[in-house]
């Protein structure tokens, strides 16, 4: 892994799970780790419930937008998680790749999207722990 590691979030709509992980691992990691999220079929926009249960938690994701997996996004990431796109994904050697088993948030209100978002909290920190701990 380089001294900077990377992580790629993925879930089919890049809308709800992907970048809820993205934010908190870019707010829980700073610049110790480089962050991106894709979907292997990108939504329109960002779930509301999501944003609204991030910014809940002081982070702002209003502005983002969902975007495509690239075969390049996985090749330049040192751990790719996914979060139920299934084999959509490229594999490729060297890289280490896991699967968070998280509810859809899509569709539902932020009294659900809510303990999906503490959820994802927990395994970035616990990521961070492994891949990019404090000196």
């Amino acid at each position: 892994m380089a001294d900077k590691p990377s992580v790629l979030f993925v879930c089919v709509h890049n809308a709800g799970r992907s970048q809820m992980a993205a934010a908190w691992l870019a707010h829980l990691a700073g610049d110790r780790v480089e962050v991106r999220s894709a979907g292997s079929a990108p939504g329109a926009a960002v779930n509301p419930a999501a944003v609204a249960a991030m910014a809940e938690a002081g982070i702002d994701i209003s502005a983002e937008t969902p975007k495509i997996l690239t075969v390049d996004a996985v090749r330049e990431s040192d751990v790719c998680v996914t979060m139920g796109c299934g084999d959509t994904c490229p594999v490729f050697p060297g890289r280490r790749y896991l699967d968070w088993t998280l509810d859809d948030p899509a569709g539902r209100g932020i009294e659900a999207v809510r303990p999906i978002r503490d959820e994802i909290r927990t395994l970035v920190e616990n990521l961070i722990a492994e891949i990019a701990p404090r000196d």
